[in-house]
């Protein structure tokens, strides 16, 4: 017997509940008529209201589907970008990796939004966390977490020797219910002027929000908001996302063993790419697979790499093309 109970609690299922629990009470009325003289009408008004509650269950268990899926791959993420070893070109590179992912959220649809941004003095990212949101942005971007490794003669290079600098990236997950519950007591809270745009009221006031989750050292700052409140909701969501991934970090490292066919979720330590400019080719190293034309894979082209990566963790995704 099927538990409606799930259903009855959930609010974008309870009002077919409700309709299903409608037709019960009706089949039941219907079926004592069938035990007297009106049993051949009855035996049509029964089929109907199974065929009804049959689609109205076939309905809920759709809707509750949908749900799981976006517990598990949310429509929503946190995306950062923290130069690493490199200095001026290392924070020229994390900038230029966000832009790559931008691109790419253009070409999907997704909407993009910056959370905050440190600036370096040529103008690179120090840190920076974007919010973007859109159909299978997680599924789809999940595998970019880890350090990406940049070969190449930076501008700045007078005698035109080849640099290597790295960037980490990391991809959070926003879920809408949350399995870590915060102490209030273990965060520390400050705020500062907003230094971006957002008009004269922004830098008059500290609106800018950072958190710091002292048990851990993790932390996470807003600015794009024009209230503190508001900040400091955004700032939470993005810590509380980060615990949560600490958490499972910390998990996938003690069964590590049971993962080494699996590509999985990759810390943020780990490297797991490089772009090399004087080769024109950008490798992937857990899948050991590399792909040419890297001014088009930095101007977004880089569906054939997530696809090759989804498909060697046993996923799929609809292809969009090679790069060429």
């Amino acid at each position: 017997m099927t538990d409606l109970s799930k259903f009855k609690e959930n609010p974008k299922t309870a009002y077919l509940y409700a309709e299903y629990i409608r037709l019960q009470n009706e089949e039941e009325e219907t079926e004592v008529l069938a035990k007297g003289d009106m049993a051949e009408l009855a035996a049509d008004d029964l089929a109907r209201l199974k065929a009804q509650k049959a689609d109205v269950l076939a309905e809920m268990e759709r809707i509750v589907k949908i749900e799981e899926k976006e517990e598990e791959f949310p429509n929503e993420i946190v995306l950062e970008v923290r130069a690493g070893v490199g200095g001026e070109e290392a924070a020229l590179f994390a900038e230029e990796l966000w832009h790559m992912y931008s691109a790419y959220a253009t070409q999907k649809g997704w909407s993009t939004r910056v959370i905050h941004e440190s600036k370096s003095d040529l103008g690179g990212y120090k840190d920076a966390a974007f919010e973007v949101k859109g159909l299978g942005v997680y599924e789809q971007l999940r595998f970019e977490t880890g350090v990406h490794r940049v070969q190449r003669i930076p501008a700045t290079e007078k005698q035109g020797r080849i640099h290597t600098s790295t960037a980490s990236v990391a991809i959070l997950p926003i879920r809408k219910t949350h399995k870590i519950v915060l102490n209030p007591v273990d965060i520390h809270m400050e705020f500062s002027r907003s230094g971006g745009a957002g008009g004269q009221n922004v830098n008059k006031v500290e609106t800018a929000v950072r958190l710091v989750h002292k048990p851990t050292g993790l932390e996470a700052r807003s600015q794009s908001e024009r209230s503190q409140a508001a900040n400091r909701e955004k700032a939470m969501n993005v810590l509380l996302a980060k615990l949560e991934v600490y958490e499972e970090e910390k998990q996938r490292a003690q069964l590590s063993e049971a993962r080494k066919e699996q590509i999985g979720t990759a810390d943020r330590s780990e490297k797991i790419r490089t772009y090399n400019f004087p080769q024109d080719r950008v490798t992937d190293h857990r899948i050991k697979e590399s792909w040419s034309n890297l001014p088009k894979i930095f101007a977004g082209t880089i569906s054939p790499i997530i696809e090759a990566l989804q498909a060697a963790n046993g996923g799929s995704a609809e292809p969009d093309g090679e790069v060429a």
